[in-house]
């Protein structure tokens, strides 16, 4: 197998690699270590129950019975595969490992003389190969498949997995090659494993390969439909649309492609369609999707909040294409969207217990939505732990001339630059200090410290080695928008000390998402904040109006170790006017009471008893306030 390279041509950034980093925090070791203890397991367990992991026993031969669920379900357990390879990256577990390979044997021998693994279309199937790639998943299947069989390489150093997606990525380009059949998925994924496989082995017709796909996209192979992104040519879309799951994985290879190839114009495809979604399209969660129908993409400033859909898939997706953006030049832009939909998007669709998920994530509910242990279709409990699986490697990156932090997770990072070390409680709180540990380069570098957008440069602290302290605003440190770069030559044990102010604050949204007219959300650091009834007994939260400034922070029963807001406001029933009434004259609103509105971590909420919840308010002026009992 050939040493992996690195992307050289339109990628300024290299990922610090999972294994050279350690978590030692209390917001996601804990977490990760829950990931491992728990939800895997359970994963597995469920895999079992609902006959994913027998229908490669079957199509092994191992079993005699039929076909269980859909004909995608190979690829929850490709996903449950890669979330345990990165785990084993950090730590070897002797029953996770036993569950793998017993699963990596079946495919092994699942697999046919030409390559061909798929278990839906084995024995009676095996005449309907590759006959509907617009709906049959043959290759998204395929693409888990490589990813995890690359995971696994890269975690344990082990070839037998790797093999298997070799030979079957060489026989899918030999079918959908130049000399093949010009065809593209219904479902995107294939194209950015065969890329990962390319980093992995050296070899060009992966990549060439997964280069075909995308540029065959958008000529009618799958129908033309927006749904399947196949309506204009990459090159050519203004904006993600349809599927938004489909769309982002689609962004994600473009990405990884441009890494590869520098080329402008996917560069230009790729930063239209994140200003176009960004600005117009993503829920303040950072979750993507608005609409339920067809899990798509809706149009500007569709934004609704109870029916929103924001699948938990989509937000995975939206972190790992940021990430992928992040590596072509380390834009600081790119981290704050990424680290938005991570703690809020992504985490939200994982309960504290470790055994519940949700697939969509309104941003209001009645209490009815609740998240469940597995679903039918079951994308997102493997998708959210290959990605929580993997987080150690989001972190840092470095570049010719340092080394980059893009999250703030405590714990130790070790690179060719040196060894460094983070103390830090956030996201509850915004002091971060860094110690030099080893330096391993005699000179000058520069370590790039992110300034998340929520935070204004002039209320940040800043200092450095023996107690300099620098004016954070000052262009010189500014190396872009949003990153300050400390150049100079560290000495072990120096520090570097900042301090991210993380009042709570009131956030609005474009006057044009019309269903937020007059309404406020409340955040605090990276973290978007809800009231749950639970936590506002006697009122309905829809009667609350919120005062502009936030007050203090508080302790929240069932949720311990979380910091809770408290924010005054105004409740204002309604009257015995709206008896039997939907509509009625216009008139002054009556004097409601005053009232502290309790709010939790949005990624928090539906871990208690079921009740309201709601993640914007109608903002009270100060006549409202003034007025009130």
């Amino acid at each position: 197998m050939s040493v992996e390279r690195q992307p050289l041509t339109g990628s300024q950034l290299r990922p610090v690699p999972l294994t050279a980093v350690t978590f030692e925090d209390a917001f996601w070791r804990p977490r990760r270590a829950l990931l491992r203890a728990v939800s895997l397991p359970a994963q597995y367990a469920q895999c079992e129950a609902t006959g994913r992991v027998q229908n490669l026993h079957r199509a092994a031969g191992w079993l005699d019975q039929p076909f269980q669920g859909r004909y995608y379900n190979d690829s929850d357990v490709y996903k449950w595969l890669e979330a345990v390879a990165w785990l084993a990256a950090e730590a070897p577990d002797v029953t996770l490992a036993q569950m793998a390979d017993g699963v990596i044997a079946a495919v092994a021998a699942a697999q046919q003389p030409d390559g061909y693994v798929n278990s839906y279309f084995m024995f009676e199937r095996a005449g309907e190969r590759w006959q509907d790639l617009a709906n049959k998943h043959e290759l998204y299947c395929a693409g888990h498949l490589i990813e995890a069989a690359v995971a696994h390489y890269r975690a344990t150093g082990r070839d037998n997995f790797l093999r298997v997606a070799i030979r079957l990525a060489d026989h899918i380009c030999d079918r959908f090659g130049p000399a093949g059949q010009a065809a593209v998925p219904g479902h995107e994924e294939i194209e950015l494993a065969l890329v990962a496989l390319y980093r992995v082995t050296g070899n060009g017709t992966y990549l060439a390969q997964a280069q075909r796909f995308l540029d065959l996209r958008g000529r009618g192979l799958v129908g033309g439909r927006v749904y399947h992104q196949d309506h204009l040519p990459f090159r050519e879309l203004p904006a993600p649309a349809g599927h938004a799951v489909r769309a982002l994985y689609l962004n994600m290879a473009a990405a990884d492609l441009l890494a590869e190839t520098g080329e402008p114009a996917l560069r230009a495809a790729l930063e239209r369609q994140w200003w176009q979604m960004t600005t117009r399209q993503m829920y303040l969660s950072g979750g993507v999707g608005a609409r339920a129908g067809g899990e798509a993409f809706g149009g500007d400033y569709e934004l609704p909040n109870g029916t929103a859909y924001a699948e938990t898939c989509a937000a995975v997706a939206n972190v790992l294409w940021q990430w992928r953006m992040l590596q072509l030049d380390g834009a600081a832009r790119y981290a704050d969207v990424l680290e938005q939909a991570l703690y809020n998007g992504v985490l939200a669709g994982w309960s504290l217990d470790g055994l519940g998920y949700f697939y969509d994530n309104p941003l209001a509910s009645d209490g009815r939505h609740r998240r469940q242990p597995w679903f039918e279709c079951a994308c997102c409990p493997p998708n959210l732990a290959r990605l929580l699986a993997a987080l150690p490697g989001y972190c840092y990156s470095t570049s010719a001339e340092g080394l980059w932090v893009h999250l703030y997770v405590a714990g130790r990072v070790t690179t060719p630059f040196g060894r460094l070390r983070l103390e830090t409680n956030y996201p509850w709180a915004g002091e971060l200090t860094f110690t030099w540990e080893t330096v391993a380069r005699p000179g000058r570098v520069t370590l790039f410290l992110r300034l998340p957008a929520w935070c204004a440069a002039e209320d940040v602290e800043l200092v450095v080695g023996d107690g300099q302290r620098l004016a954070v605003a000052d262009p010189a440190l500014q190396v872009r928008p949003g990153t300050l770069a400390l150049r100079r030559a560290w000495q072990p044990g120096e520090q570097v000390r900042l301090a991210l102010p993380m009042p709570p604050r009131l956030v609005v949204a474009h006057p044009h998402v019309t269903s937020l007219t007059g309404r406020v959300a409340l955040m605090r650091g990276p973290l978007l904040y809800c009231a749950e009834a639970v936590d506002n007994p006697g009122v309905d939260v829809r009667d609350v109006a919120l005062r502009a400034a936030p007050a203090g922070m508080v302790a929240v029963a069932g949720l311990p170790g979380m910091v809770g807001l408290r924010v005054p406001g105004v409740v204002t029933r309604p009257g015995a006017e709206w008896q039997g009434a939907l509509y009625r004259a216009a008139a002054p609103a009556r004097p409601g009471e005053r009232y502290h509105l309790t709010a939790v971590p949005y990624f928090a909420w539906a871990n208690r008893d079921p009740g309201r919840m709601q993640v914007w308010f109608r903002l009270a002026d100060r006549g409202d306030w003034d007025k009130a009992d």
